[in-house]
């Protein structure tokens, strides 16, 4: 078997990726970074053929991931990327021996997701109250986020058509190409027709063909970042500290509040749209927290 250049082995990982049916893009990017960033310190090693990387490479880079990648679950999302592109490899006959074999991921451990209190949550989404175009489409933004708990990727590729019951219902597609139909409340769909009947014209200039919900000044589709940079702005006119708000730490208040309020689990796993229900119970744990400070701050004996 003869040498295989890491530029030709990463080529070949990521045109399977590609081809890999509903792995979601995001998690494409995200393994790729992973696989070139071991490939980064392979070559600072001195090692430039996949197939000659040992056991002894790989648990060396583990130690590395330990000492410089800030959360745990960043570091087991890595070694997932790194496992998948040695099988790849080995499954195409481009190195012999899978150096990742019989390695043990590093634990995620168990980390709480970052919730707003409901008071910060309602001044935050309230304090959007202007009438002006970008003030209805930013308020639609937010209620959306806030009261469906949607992604932010899932946010922006929202069209026109995502709506097929009217203001009650939205459909999207998440993780693994899945559709998912999830509620609107009503704060949410009074912000979304008001939004559809008194801005979105202005965004879209007259073109019909862009079917997006959401369009930024230009008239384009959003992106991730440009969703993250309304929030902030937002959550300074708000006063909540910015640093404490982000499209993802909606989604969490949304899972977090329905259950402090006495939803069930299994149908707040349905409208995140997670596969698993472990998943989900990670905002049990949250609820735990938060009844475990209300105990300590209040019991006369606590």
């Amino acid at each position: 078997m003869g040498a295989v250049s890491f530029t030709e082995a990463v080529e070949s990982f990521a045109a399977a990726l590609a081809l890999e049916r509903g792995l979601a893009e995001n998690t494409q990017e995200a393994y790729l970074r992973d696989v070139r960033a071991l490939v980064r310190f392979l070559d600072g090693q001195g090692v430039h053929d996949a197939g000659k990387v040992s056991r002894a490479c790989m648990t060396s880079y583990l130690d590395v991931l330990r000492d410089t990648a800030k959360r745990a679950s960043s570091r087991a999302r890595a070694f997932t990327a790194i496992k998948e592109f040695f099988s790849h490899l080995k499954d195409t006959r481009l190195i012999a021996v899978d150096p990742t074999e019989g390695l043990e991921s590093p634990k995620k451990g168990l980390v709480l997701p970052k919730i707003l209190p409901e008071e910060a949550m309602q001044r935050l989404v309230d304090s959007v109250s202007g009438t002006e175009p970008r003030d209805l489409r930013d308020r639609a933004m937010l209620e959306l986020l806030y009261g469906c708990g949607l992604r932010v990727s899932e946010l922006c590729d929202l069209t026109l058509e995502s709506f097929p019951f009217g203001a009650e219902l939205v459909r999207c597609t998440g993780k693994g190409a899945k559709d998912r139909v999830v509620p609107i409340g009503g704060a949410a769909g009074n912000a979304i027709t008001r939004y559809l009947e008194s801005a979105r014209d202005t965004f879209s200039k007259g073109n019909v063909s862009e079917r997006h919900l959401f369009l930024t000044r230009l008239g384009k589709k959003f992106t991730r970042m440009g969703v993250f940079k309304i929030l902030k702005q937002r959550a300074v006119a708000a006063g909540v500290d910015p640093d404490t708000v982000s499209p993802h730490v909606l989604r969490h208040c949304f899972a977090s509040h329905l259950l402090s309020h006495g939803a069930d689990i299994r149908a707040i796993q349905e409208m995140l749209g997670h596969s698993s229900i472990s998943t989900t119970q990670i905002y049990t744990h949250v609820d735990q927290s938060r009844l475990g400070d209300i105990h300590r701050r209040y019991h006369p004996r606590a």
